[in-house]
């Protein structure tokens, strides 16, 4: 669950999930990142398929939410990257559209502040750009890594070679981490209640209430943690998973397009709350939460196979080789070529 608002939202949610900072809860976490690498297609590079692999990068799903409590200004800075408020009509503020979401956080904090009321981006959360950076962040991983690969068996040295295959070495266990907590955020994505103004309680007396919807302050960590220790594991997500689905969007249209499937799933929570369902565990509840984190594997799945496809496209080091000339053969490799022969 999120910091905010503090106040009224520990003294309730505290009695019901362990940590007021989690989205999905810890176990949650662990169930989308694992049912990811365990669904990545054997295309994928082994480093990425293999057990421990696996057990590291489930293991790292909670890590960005362990992190917080550290105090100013690293909360009031990092918080606002683990949501975004948006409005039923799957916009955020009403000026910026999850299908239409400007290039950067620059633009984006800009159209807020036009808003009215005038808001930021620290108000109504960046989670989008949280997603998007951190894919880039892979992407640029994975480029390093090919080079590596060939630099290891082609560069012109022996100290050369010695030192790609080491780089190499490095270079894995950088981007395990990278993805381990990068999937935190495509995770938090999925989960309806973390891309909503809706997101403890309707609100009501701000956004009108025709439906008698709950106000509950624990509705987010009922949905979240109760009900995922009662009905999930990451054998049942596994099973629904859907097949890979790689696009050629860019990265931050493909984003809104998953923020927008979440926003429409908030009514369905609530109706599940009002019915009993989400105390009860009773089978539609269990289906949803289940198709929910199962939504956010298969995101962070593709989008990692994307991020693989993006990797060859891309230079690398200063003032830059591209990654296909190496892997072709066109260009042999060298540590200053990568940046690092100073």
């Amino acid at each position: 669950m999120r910091f905010r608002p503090l106040a009224l939202l520990l003294c309730t949610a505290l009695a019901v999930a362990p940590s007021p900072a989690s989205a999905w809860g810890a176990q949650g976490h662990r169930i989308v990142n694992g049912a990811a690498i365990r669904t990545l297609p054997d295309t994928m590079p082994a480093f990425l398929r293999s057990a421990s692999a696996h057990d590291e990068i489930a293991l790292l799903g909670p890590e960005a939410d362990r992190v917080k409590g550290a105090g100013a200004p690293l909360d009031d800075d990092d918080n606002p990257g683990h949501y975004v408020d948006a409005l039923d009509d799957a916009t955020v503020a009403g000026v910026v559209k999850l299908s239409a979401l400007p290039k950067d956080r620059a633009q984006y904090d800009r159209a807020l502040r036009g808003a009215t009321p005038p808001t930021d981006e620290f108000g109504q959360g960046y989670l989008p750009y949280q997603i998007a950076d951190g894919w880039q962040h892979i992407v640029r991983d994975l480029a390093y890594w090919r080079v590596d690969v060939v630099g290891e068996t082609k560069a012109p040295t022996p100290e050369e070679r010695a030192f790609f295959a080491y780089d190499r070495s490095v270079r894995e266990a950088v981007t395990l981490r990278d993805i381990g907590y990068w999937g935190h955020f495509v995770a938090d994505a999925s989960q309806p209640l973390h891309v909503s103004v809706h997101f403890n309680g309707w609100d009501g007396p701000k956004y009108g209430n025709p439906n008698n919807f709950s106000e509950s302050k624990t509705i987010h960590a009922r949905f979240e943690t109760a009900l995922v220790r009662a009905v999930a594991t990451e054998d049942l997500v596994v099973a629904r998973v859907p097949a890979l689905a790689v696009s050629s969007d860019p990265v931050l249209a493909q984003v809104g397009a998953y923020l927008t499937a979440s926003v429409s799933k908030v009514p369905d929570v609530y109706r599940l709350e009002a019915a009993g369902g989400i105390d009860g565990h009773s089978p539609a509840a269990t289906s949803l939460v289940l198709d929910r984190l199962a939504a956010g594997a298969a995101q962070m799945r593709n989008f990692i196979v994307e991020a693989w496809q993006a990797s060859a496209d891309v230079k690398v080091g200063y003032p830059g080789i591209s990654v296909r000339d190496v892997e072709s053969g066109a260009v042999v490799p060298t540590r200053a070529a990568v940046g690092l022969g100073d």
